[in-house]
């Protein structure tokens, strides 16, 4: 049976890799999990960071866009 495993699970997993206080054997038998799947997990962490900083500094930019846009639209309604 296979088990299934929350994101939140993998994420600490893929932390604890990169972070490489303990080898992978020893955190394959901590969390009970087989070598090769941590390993894909850290890798898809590291190659997903950039992307998620990206998208962090973009939601930004348009949480500003929108600041402003409102700010122009309050202002405008509110002269005629």
């Amino acid at each position: 049976m296979r088990k299934n495993y929350s994101g939140k699970l993998k994420a600490k997993m893929a932390i604890d890799m990169i972070r490489e206080q303990e080898t992978v054997a020893e955190l394959s038998s901590r969390y009970e999990v087989h070598r090769s799947l941590l390993t894909k997990w850290k890798k898809e962490a590291i190659e997903g960071l950039p992307e998620l900083l990206s998208k962090t500094k973009k939601n930004k930019n348009d949480n500003q866009n929108l600041i402003s846009e409102l700010y122009i639209l309050h202002f405008t309604v509110d002269t005629f």
